[in-house]
């Protein structure tokens, strides 16, 4: 029989799947909220960390995810709401979406912090109906580690990304697939 733990990570992966693939999503109650919680993770995100304070003033555009919600037992999903800085401003809202499959087990919330570096990145962005991790503008994914060596004459790729904020306990291995859309209005 399996225990209490077991079962509310099973239902919660299920339930977060479904609202996932289902492609339903929660309107934004209220944008200036979104809009709030984008500046304050990235500010906290730049205290913490200044290769991504040095991305920040070269990007063209950062697509913060303030808070993603991750949650899986064998099959897991993760969902969040972001919006799109430019030049300080909102230039639009996004939502992220991932379903896995594999070794893995738990619940934990972070944020996603995408810092775009070309026009072209951007504009890919901003055309098409999904933008797929791994698939069209060349993305680095930052640890601390790889965060010591950034310069402006390391920066090559189209996209760096960092993930930050990390609380629950998520552990596993698995295949997953992460896709960003824009959320129309």
């Amino acid at each position: 029989m399996p225990s209490q733990t077991a079962r509310f990570l099973a239902s919660t992966a299920l339930v977060v799947a479904v609202f996932v693939l289902s492609g339903a999503r929660p309107t934004f109650a209220a944008d200036a909220q979104l809009d709030a919680d984008a500046k304050a993770a990235l500010e906290s995100l730049y205290q913490s960390s200044p290769a991504a304070k040095s991305l920040g003033e070269s990007a063209k555009a950062i697509l913060v995810f303030p808070k993603i919600l991750k949650a899986g037992f064998i099959v897991g999903a993760q969902a969040g709401d972001g919006a799109l800085v430019r030049g300080g401003e909102t230039d639009g809202y996004y939502n992220i979406a991932a379903a896995s499959y594999g070794l893995q087990a738990g619940v934990q919330s972070f944020g996603y912090a995408m810092f775009l570096m070309t026009e072209s990145a951007v504009e890919y962005l901003r055309t098409t109906s999904g933008f797929e991790l791994g698939v069209g503008p060349s993305i680095v994914v930052v640890d601390a580690g790889m965060a010591n060596t950034l310069s402006t004459s390391t920066l090559k790729s189209d996209i760096y990304a960092f993930t930050f904020g990390q609380t629950g306990l998520m552990a596993g291995l698995g295949l997953q697939g992460t896709k960003i859309t824009k959320v129309k209005k």
